[in-house]
């Protein structure tokens, strides 16, 4: 359920919200892991605590001018980072793409599901979506795993599309368009 005054986003366990400039600390602590890099698109390692919080810093503009929606995944109880949630619009075409990070120690926990579901009933009933796609690497078969269990369904692949660590990398993409328009 959306909250449109206080920008959150409730499910049966989680609290989407917007980052704080107090989580940039967590932030850092996730993100400055080489495996969360390694199946990121555009994280740098080492990841610096100035980064995080420059991130964070740009946010409210970003939701602000409906270009883009960050939320911090957190327990709904104790208010816990587990990680990253975002959506991109793209207005001309009416869809977005959906991108996430976990940290690592909450891996296999289903939160990236659970965030996952919240944000595309989000696109379609509050931002009027036509389609929510996404993408990971090929070496990152538990990502596609998350797009599957939403109703994604599998749209290609961009053979050897991306140059990381010394070798390139295949992008899976999924997508899921919205039924009820």
């Amino acid at each position: 359920m959306y909250n449109h005054e206080k920008r959150t986003i409730t499910t049966d366990r989680l609290m989407l919200r917007p980052f704080e400039c107090s989580d940039a600390q967590r932030v850092y602590e996730f993100c400055n892991n080489y495996n969360i890099y390694k199946s990121t698109l555009t994280l740098p390692y080492p990841y610096p605590l100035e980064c995080a919080l420059s991130w964070i810093q740009t946010h409210e503009d970003h939701f602000n001018d409906n270009k883009l929606y960050e939320f911090a995944i957190s327990d709904k109880r104790t208010n816990e980072l587990y990680g990253a949630i975002a959506l991109s619009n793209n207005q001309i075409h009416k869809n977005g793409e959906l991108a996430y990070w976990i940290g690592e120690e909450y891996w296999g926990k289903g939160y990236a599901t659970e965030g996952a579901k919240a944000i595309i009933e989000f696109a379609f009933v509050e931002k009027h979506y036509h389609k929510v796609y996404a993408r990971y690497f090929a070496s990152n078969p538990g990502s596609g795993r998350v797009m599957q269990k939403v109703g994604m369904v599998r749209e290609g692949v961009l053979l050897q599309h991306v140059y990381k660590e010394d070798k390139f990398e295949d992008l899976i993409y999924y997508g899921i368009v919205n039924t009820g328009v």
